[in-house]
């Protein structure tokens, strides 16, 4: 939910402070369940859902979308934006699309990058389309109506496209075969056609090509929450329309998921709702604990660390995540499963140790942006 080459280099913008914190330990969470020290012995929360379900795990993605809309309607309400002409700054929006783009195939092929097979999809691909779509329309318009719009039709449309819409040679879903069948879907069928031989599942992609509609729609959450922040209204007002709507949004998406199941892997609907739901409800909390109640200090310091320099501690921990995997250490062993066969599979349960594991790699992760952080360089991709 790569070390990156800065784009541009500044000082960030006066911001919310929540905002940071509440990204910084998403991408903290991020790091670490995507590092498992084994992840057939991890604790449950710190796995994704097989198929069907929710787990800690699967909130990771979708707050970070989630809060990539916030940020977007808020740094395109700086003076230093607004002054910009509107050329300049649909040229910033393609280039930092075209480097998340970049950054996320060579997360994807690094180290060999062998061509012929190289993963097309991936997080960091999901994170530049829904960066683009939202900054076109904050380009476009500021008014909170068509995100609304765009946000129940996008919801609406990636139910019908998997439940209405024949998958060629296997027929209707629910009459044919299940609906949310792991592949005989009609989102897997794309991906199939689309990129053969380049998926992540290899019959299917969770992050394939029209799973990102309703992935936008995650981001139109954090837009539509950006703009209430933005508003006039007093900050018990915010807090109190936050806690109203993450309530609504999660009863919302329960109540899809008796028709329409919570599945991360195809990124449902119901899905999309119960995930905005908590993206909520945690927004709301952070708000609440820093905006509001003003408790700042130490507490807060690791998470702006994260927080505002998260893309880059992401690609990082990819990187580093893959070399300690796959390069010789000892004994022509990968010094992860070295390492965690060797000491923390004997912390406690194998589960306990998995988690230490976990924890660790994203500390270690923290180190390379804490440097950025005190040299005050925060790297915009």
């Amino acid at each position: 939910m790569p070390t990156a080459a800065p784009t541009e280099i500044k000082k960030p913008s006066s911001r919310l402070v929540s905002i940071d914190v509440m990204r910084g330990i998403t991408v903290a969470f991020m790091i670490a369940v995507n590092n498992n020290g084994l992840n057939e012995a991890a604790y449950r929360f710190m796995n994704h859902s097989p198929w069907n379900g929710f787990t800690p795990t699967d909130l990771v993605f979708p707050t970070f979308l989630f809060i990539m809309g916030v940020s977007v309607v808020l740094s395109f309400s700086s003076t230093r934006t607004q002054a910009a002409p509107k050329s300049i700054q649909l040229l910033h929006i393609l280039r930092r699309f075209a480097l998340l783009v970049f950054l996320g195939l060579v997360v994807n092929g690094f180290p060999y990058f062998h061509l012929g097979t190289l993963r097309i999809y991936g997080v960091l691909q999901r994170i530049a389309v829904c960066y683009l779509l939202a900054s076109l329309l904050q380009l476009i318009t500021d008014r909170v109506t068509p995100r609304i719009v765009l946000l129940f039709a996008a919801l609406a449309a990636y139910w019908v496209i998997l439940r209405w819409i024949p998958v060629p040679g296997h027929g209707m879903p629910v009459r044919d075969f299940p609906l949310l069948d792991r592949d005989i879907n009609f989102v897997a069928y794309v991906d199939r056609h689309v990129f053969p031989h380049r998926l992540y599942e290899g019959t299917r992609d969770p992050e394939g090509l029209l799973s990102d509609i309703p992935s936008f729609a995650s981001t139109l959450m954090g837009m539509i929450a950006g703009w209430w922040l933005k508003t006039s209204h007093s900050n018990i007002a915010k807090l109190r329309a936050l806690v109203i709507s993450g309530v609504i949004l999660l009863a919302a998406g329960l109540a899809w998921s008796e028709t329409f199941p919570i599945n991360k892997k195809l990124w449902t609907s119901s899905y999309a709702l119960y995930a905005g739901g908590w993206s909520v409800l945690i927004l709301a909390a952070c708000y609440f604990a820093i905006e509001i109640k003003q408790w700042r200090g130490a507490w807060t310091f690791p998470w702006i660390v994260f927080g505002t320099n998260a893309i880059t501690a992401y690609v990082f921990s990819e990187l580093l995540s893959t070399a300690v995997s796959v390069f010789p250490f000892h004994n022509s062993d990968p010094f992860q499963p070295f390492v965690y066969s060797s000491v923390f599979q004997h912390i406690g349960t194998p589960a306990f140790g998995s988690l230490v594991y976990s924890i660790l790699f994203s500390a270690f992760c923290w180190i390379p942006v804490w440097l950025l952080y005190r040299k005050r360089i925060f790297l915009k991709l």
